[in-house]
């Protein structure tokens, strides 16, 4: 793909997200459809509530629209594109679903766990099916390491999507946090893309980095809109496929190394708590125990990014 194309796609994208999102914003106002906030949060938060969420319905659209549209004049609408669509397409539909009962019930709990999860599976299980179809390799590639898994990477491929997607939207907690960080994760799958020339991936990963670089204009502190689950969920998944994709589905243990660290304090918090009694943070996901530490919203996600971006480099000097 030209430098031409690469930048249109990204720019598309961007403009798309920049120009509705505003429209969104307002409209959520007048309907005073805004975030409820948990009472287990920081009490500062508190003073966020009645912000406009679900931009993912925004920039997912724009997204979709740069990697739909594109590729139809540029003849390269392949499946391994489609299915990245698809992911993104279900796994917001899951998120919208959730955001939707939060703010028509006017509560914090969105869809039940096992519905959320079931949708996550299929979406999972469709993914696997093209992945096969297209011949792919069964195996897990990085840094020289190849594991052969066999009928067992169905099984992988499943909690990967699901993992990760969740692993995204418990990130999603301060302003600007997964937006910044997605980004840079895109961006490493981006440049790993155009060296193994697949264009596809590499114009959905463009399409993603345009969009969200418009949605942290309005996202970053003091945030104008949330992504909501509908933001979060999509990209923790298409995250996921697009290491598949690229056949360096390990690598994203350091690419997306923030969003292993915050599911891995939720996970060690919960089990200490149930097995001593006492908390290992002070609040997790971790983001918060640096916030209950007295750390600025800024200063955590620029820490944050700088992790998440040393990782990234790390992984493409290792990888390319």
């Amino acid at each position: 793909m030209s430098i031409l194309k690469m930048a249109i796609a990204t720019l598309i994208s961007f403009v798309a997200t920049v120009s509705f999102l505003p429209l969104f914003i307002n409209y959520a106002h007048k309907k005073k459809q805004g975030q409820m906030i948990r009472e287990v949060g920081p009490k500062w938060h508190e003073k966020k509530a009645g912000t406009p969420t679900m931009g993912g319905l925004v920039f997912n659209g724009a997204i979709l629209l740069t990697a739909l549209i594109l590729p139809l004049f540029w003849h390269q609408l392949t499946s391994q594109l489609l299915v990245l669509d698809f992911i993104l397409l279900l796994y917001g539909a899951l998120g919208f679903w959730d955001d939707s009962i939060k703010l028509w019930k006017k509560q914090n709990e969105g869809m039940k766990a096992w519905q959320k999860l079931l949708g996550q599976i299929i979406g999972a299980l469709i993914f696997m099916v093209v992945y096969t179809h297209e011949k792919l390799p069964a195996s897990l590639s990085f840094m020289g390491f190849e594991v052969h898994l066999g009928l067992l990477f169905t099984l992988f491929v499943i909690v990967w999507l699901v993992g990760f997607s969740n692993a995204v939207n418990l990130t999603d907690g301060i302003d600007g946090l997964v937006a910044g960080q997605a980004m840079i994760a895109f961006g490493v799958y981006a440049v790993i893309a155009h060296a193994q020339h697949k264009v596809d991936v590499l114009l959905f990963c463009l399409a993603v980095i345009g969009a969200l670089a418009g949605f942290l204009i309005f996202n970053h502190k003091p945030a104008k809109i949330f992504m909501g689950d509908m933001g979060s969920l999509s990209l923790g998944g298409a995250l996921a496929a697009v290491s598949i994709l690229l056949h360096q589905e390990l690598s994203l243990l350091l690419v997306g190394i923030i969003f292993v660290i915050e599911t891995a304090s939720v996970m060690l918090q919960v089990a200490s708590f149930k097995l001593t009694g006492k908390r290992i943070f002070k609040m997790s996901p971790i983001h918060h125990h640096f916030e209950l530490s007295g750390w600025s919203e800024w200063r955590i996600d620029l820490t944050f990014w700088l992790i998440g971006l040393i990782a990234g480099i790390l992984t493409l000097w290792n990888v390319l």
